[in-house]
């Protein structure tokens, strides 16, 4: 998921306890609830209901990918809520991170997605635990500038390998996108089930995807900048990078329907181990987010859909139709779900993707 960083945030040097996890940015309001999340979550018109309850919206730290949070979290920084996506609950999860919610307390429960809740392993686990609440759903599609490229040069997602293009693409400095992005050109959809050969081959696209690759973005700022100014002309990225860079002026359009389809990721909120802070005000948070008038906002100005189907369901028509939720099943069949991955297969990624982007 994701990181939406829109405005400028504090530094604060996190010591005695804390100084195995380095330094994080954050946000200081409320301090009996702290959120460990990506930037730009922290924007009030999410949590309305929070601060009017509380006062303050919480405190707020922020990390620049999963992989980031969970060390720093497993090196002893702490929080109340973390905010990880789908392919990482699992690893969060046995590695002893977590503690499990309950859901009496969580209003809306029973309106969250029925097809978000069937994904194994993601929201609860076999023993009916749950361990997750799903908020934020959205995709990693193909993105590109019309003024400059003709719509018929990017159906395929072979064209970020495509040497006309070289120096002109981007796609996310992201281990999870990247190998959806390759496993869809490989013409895999459920990554679970990859085999060595196949990794070998998605492996191999990345390589031919990095030859054309200007720079690899780190946050939604990011990736914007790099369209609207011109510096890229294709990406691989979220549904926020379209939304922003034509609300700044920029003719970018996104791809839903190529050829192998597009990545589909789900993210949400979990309730840590050693959570230190207000646990009533930890679920006063998740019933404020998953109140289904924030789908308004998060459809509107984000373009991401919430897991809440009540709430999708109050989202104008018109609305959904510009940002593409109108009609989800038309493009399912055709979509690679960023499902847990097998512990194994995640780090043999993690560890190919590093020699990718140094040219290896």
């Amino acid at each position: 998921m994701k990181n939406l960083s829109r405005r400028l945030t504090l530094t604060l040097a996190l010591g005695g306890a804390l100084a195995a996890s380095a330094a994080a940015f954050a946000v200081a309001a409320d301090k009996d609830l702290i959120v460990f999340d990506w930037s730009g979550y922290e924007d009030p018109s999410f949590h309305p209901k929070y601060v009017e309850k509380n006062g303050d919206s919480p405190t707020f730290a922020f990390f620049g990918d999963e992989d980031e949070a969970f060390e720093k979290v497993r090196s002893g920084f702490k929080a109340d809520l973390g905010h990880p996506c789908s392919q990482s609950v699992t690893k969060w999860r046995e590695a002893g991170l977590l503690q499990p919610l309950d859901t009496s307390k969580i209003t809306g429960w029973k309106d969250l997605n029925p097809g978000i809740m069937a994904m194994k392993n993601l929201a609860t686990t076999e023993d009916g635990k749950a361990w997750f609440m799903p908020w934020d759903w959205g995709n990693t599609q193909l993105t590109y500038n019309s003024s400059k490229i003709d719509a018929k040069d990017v159906q395929s997602l072979k064209a970020f390998a495509d040497p006309k293009f070289k120096g002109r693409v981007s796609i996310g400095d992201n281990v999870d996108d990247a190998y959806a992005l390759a496993s869809l050109a490989i013409g895999l959809r459920d990554w679970t089930k990859m085999t060595d050969d196949q990794f070998k081959q998605a492996s191999d696209f990345l390589r031919q995807v990095h030859k054309n690759v200007r720079s690899y973005w780190t946050d939604t700022t990011d990736i914007v900048q790099l369209l609207s100014g011109g510096e890229v002309d294709l990406a691989w990225a979220w549904n926020d990078a379209t939304v922003q860079s034509v609300k700044a002026g920029v003719p970018i359009k996104s791809v839903k329907d190529t050829n192998e389809g597009i990545s589909t990721w789900v993210c949400g909120y979990v309730l840590f181990k050693d959570a230190p802070g207000n646990v009533d005000k930890a679920y006063d948070y998740l019933n404020a987010i998953n109140d289904p008038e924030t789908a308004k906002v998060l459809v509107k100005d984000w373009g991401y859909g919430q897991a809440n189907a009540k709430g999708m369901a109050g989202v104008d028509q018109a609305i959904l139709k510009e940002k593409g939720y109108d009609d989800v099943q038309k493009f399912v069949d055709k979509t690679l779900f960023q499902s847990p991955l097998p512990s194994d297969l995640k780090l043999k990624m993690i560890a190919e993707f590093e020699k990718i982007k140094a040219g290896y």
